[in-house]
């Protein structure tokens, strides 16, 4: 059976264009060099990455998801504790990582302002599919939360890792740890309270608000993550 990756254009160009990132960026330069190198016919190159360079740089975080999630089934998590699980889990996604400094120039990319919304999708992605991966089944304002606390977690260790030159990226885990046990502690907080008949009363406002939102509906889901569409609709 062939190897979907040696057919798929867009595989090709990626790979293709990684090694020209790292001195000319996600950049036309870069995208021009991996038509040329792959072979891929320009007005193919140009139809399935109509935003060139920048669709290439969504597809790298996206293989990298992928990876990630490869890695995960083969990892025996069963004795870890849960906030271990997700430590693992963002170990994981930056160890799968095929070019730190393609990495580098993507968050440079990403921090544009016209492109930051497609930053932001990203991370998100790949905190859902962490959470899907280690079975969340959130759904209230839960599923929510959990997404963005990670995205913060995993967004800040990215950046710290981009920097860090310890052995191993000790110093990256050690950072990593930490940012998960900040976030503990705001859910040991959040569990005295709904624990405190008085601090209950005080917040039933808010938490009858909160307990109005709901988790999108786990059904087949379309492009974007959190939105999610019935089979009937």
């Amino acid at each position: 059976m062939s190897d979907p990756q040696a057919t798929d254009p867009k595989a090709k160009l990626l790979d293709a264009a990684v090694p020209h990132v790292a001195f000319d960026g996600w950049s036309d330069a870069a995208f021009r060099a991996a038509i040329r190198d792959s072979g891929v016919d320009p007005t193919v190159a140009r139809a399935v990455c109509p935003r060139g360079a920048v669709d290439l740089a969504i597809a790298f975080h996206q293989r990298g998801d992928a990876r990630m999630l490869e890695a995960l089934t083969k990892e025996d998590m069963s004795d870890l504790r849960f906030r271990d699980k997700i430590a693992r889990a963002v170990q994981l996604r930056l160890e799968v990582i095929e070019d730190k400094e393609a990495v580098r120039r993507g968050t440079t990319l990403f921090a544009l302002p016209h492109l930051a919304p497609d930053g932001a999708k990203l991370i998100w992605g790949t905190c859902d599919k962490i959470w899907e991966a280690l079975g969340d089944t959130s759904e209230d304002i839960n599923w929510y939360t959990k997404r963005g606390t990670l995205s913060g977690v995993y967004s800040s260790t990215v950046l710290f890792w981009l920097g860090d030159d310890s052995p191993d990226n000790a110093a990256t885990w050690a950072f990593l740890d930490r940012r998960i046990d900040n976030v503990m502690q705001i859910e040991k907080v959040k569990a005295r309270v709904r624990n405190s008949p008085t601090l209950s009363a005080l917040f039933a406002g808010p938490a009858w608000l909160a307990g109005q939102i709901k988790a999108p509906s786990r059904f087949p889901k379309v492009d974007l993550p959190g939105s999610w569409q019935r089979p009937d609709q």
